[in-house]
């Protein structure tokens, strides 16, 4: 919640660095995109914290959970029907949805209330996906050495990909599946990235999860 007045007060900033990293939105996007298209088609699913449908508008994402009212009027411009709400408290019922997606878990206030969340609205065996930055690799290590001038990343808390996977399961989620991408630094990816299976490598990662 801390965060919601930075995004209101940022939004032009937010979106120029999409505009100044287009190879790395387009890998991330990529990585994304395997883990959905493992799924059945034509399922219900929502993004959660969307921000400005950045990501939900090319997924085929058509509602979503954002708290900053001045990014999601921008996602509703591109076409994303969005609801006011926290991670921590989904604005939904019960078992409603075949997949929930996060794209970056770093400015949740508790990040296991909301994977707790995630499993309440989702339908039996429906699959929670997260991308997120590993913090082992080397662009959360950039982001977190110049958080202290950082507009977003000041009170951000990156994890590990044994710290998700432990919380997933805490959480009560089975069969993880991986897939990274962002190898490099990220002012040296000047080319879109085929993301590979597993972690370790790339900076961004992609897990899957089905609900028990």
């Amino acid at each position: 919640m801390v965060y919601t007045k930075i995004f209101d007060q940022n939004v032009e900033a937010y979106e120029q660095w999409y505009q100044d990293y287009p190879e790395v939105f387009e890998s991330e996007l990529l990585a994304i995109k395997e883990q959905l298209q493992k799924l059945p088609e034509n399922l219900k699913g929502i993004e959660v914290g969307l921000g400005t449908g950045r990501f939900s508008e090319p997924l085929g994402i058509k509602e979503g959970v954002e708290p900053s009212k001045e990014m999601a009027a921008l996602a509703i411009k591109r076409g994303v029907s969005v609801l006011n709400g926290y991670a921590e408290q989904l604005p939904f019922g019960d078992l409603r949805f075949d997949f929930v997606l996060f794209v970056t878990v770093c400015h949740l206030d508790n990040i296991k209330h909301a994977f707790a969340e995630a499993y309440r609205v989702l339908k039996p065996a429906g699959a929670i996906v997260i991308g997120f930055l590993d913090s082992e690799r080397s662009i959360a290590q950039q982001y977190l050495e110049k958080r202290h001038r950082s507009t977003f990343f000041a009170k951000a808390n990156f994890y590990t990909v044994s710290r998700i996977e432990v919380l997933l399961k805490e959480a009560g989620f089975k069969s993880l599946e991986f897939n990274q991408t962002l190898f490099g630094n990220l002012d040296d990816i000047k080319e879109v990235q085929m993301s590979k299976e597993g972690f370790g490598e790339g900076s961004f990662v992609v897990v899957k999860a089905i609900k028990k």
